[in-house]
């Protein structure tokens, strides 16, 4: 008990340093009040031109739509991480030695880092956001399911921070890690659900993605807030999928730490 005191105390002086060192540049944090509502409004008009013709696409109907990437983009401000930009410019600046002397795991730090990042985007950029999406586009982001959608997007949360952590792992066998990081960055999104519904791809394609832990970041979160869930063909209920999710981030960050365990063996504490 008093391992686990001291733990949630290292958590919470690491968070708050980070939310307010963070908070001294908030107007950064800001620009997505601005950024954020002018995109949705893009896709607001692409998907009525979508629609104008039909009531549905793939079992989606407009309000549906706009239901789904206004939660998706809030999602966003809750979720978003640089865990694996920070470890690799830790890593090649040599500046990750000063970590690994510590009696805390980088991994734990980081997280707490993304704490206390993301608590200044929930004042700053996703209550504002919402408020806009509700009280000025219209759109209903109030999940059908509370409860279900908060444990959603927490185990989301963590399913971020965990494969943006393991992509920064890559620093300890490569020299320069930033071209992969932007292609599997677009590949994340692509596979996630960010950048158009799943269900949108091809069947064969929904079920290699059934299988991978990416859908659990955006997409499964999503459809969480709207309070039914299906890809490849495979419907389940929103018990269920928050279910499986739990069971992927627990498989994910168990994956991280075999690749943390390997690359600590091959660092060498040297900058770049």
């Amino acid at each position: 008990m008093n391992a686990i005191i001291k733990q949630l105390r290292i958590m919470r002086a690491a968070a708050g340093v980070t939310y307010k060192e963070w908070a001294a540049y908030r107007t950064h944090s800001m620009v997505s009040i601005f950024v954020g509502p002018v995109y949705y409004l893009v896709q607001i008009s692409i998907w009525r031109a979508v629609y104008a013709s039909q009531e549905q696409l793939r079992g989606m109907t407009l309000p549906d739509m706009l239901a789904y990437y206004g939660a998706a983009a809030l999602i966003g401000y809750l979720t978003m991480d640089f865990a694996d930009w920070n470890l690799q410019m830790l890593i090649n600046t040599g500046k990750y030695i000063n970590f690994s002397l510590r009696p805390v795991h980088h991994r734990f730090f980081a997280l707490s880092q993304k704490i206390g990042h993301r608590t200044l985007g929930l004042l700053y950029e996703f209550i504002p956001v919402f408020i806009i999406f509700t009280a000025v586009f219209g759109v209903n982001v109030i999940p059908a399911a509370p409860l279900w959608a908060a444990v959603s997007v927490t185990l989301s949360f963590f399913m971020n921070f965990y494969i943006n952590y393991s992509i920064g792992l890559a620093g300890f066998w490569l020299t320069k890690t930033g071209g992969l990081r932007n292609v599997l960055g677009v590949l994340v999104n692509i596979m996630s659900g960010m950048v158009i519904p799943l269900t949108f791809f091809p069947e064969a394609f929904q079920k290699v993605m059934f299988f991978l832990p990416f859908q659990y970041i955006t997409y499964v979160p999503s459809m969480v807030f709207t309070g039914r869930y299906m890809l490849g063909g495979v419907p389940l209920s929103v018990p269920q999928i928050v279910g499986v999710q739990f069971v992927y981030v627990l498989a994910v960050a168990a994956l991280s730490e075999v690749l943390y365990r390997k690359g600590q063996k091959r660092y060498m504490g040297v900058g770049i």
